[in-house]
């Protein structure tokens, strides 16, 4: 059985939202995804492994630094 941990961090990022201002909207167009308030100060993005990877890509050609 996979551990869950695992299978959370390749269905999910979790980010500050001052990471993602001005790439909501485009991630959202581009990807099927789901972005979440996360608090005051974080946000998370939720969606397939295959799309997680994909907005991960997008993320890191934007400059966002993604964990």
């Amino acid at each position: 059985m996979p551990d869950p941990s695992s299978l959370r961090d390749s269905t999910q990022i979790v980010l500050p939202q001052e990471a993602l201002r001005g790439l909501e909207a485009q991630l959202d167009e581009e990807f099927t995804v789901t972005i979440f308030p996360e608090g005051e100060h974080h946000c998370r993005i939720i969606g397939s492994p295959v799309e997680i990877k994909q907005a991960s890509d997008f993320l890191a050609r934007q400059g966002v630094s993604v964990p």
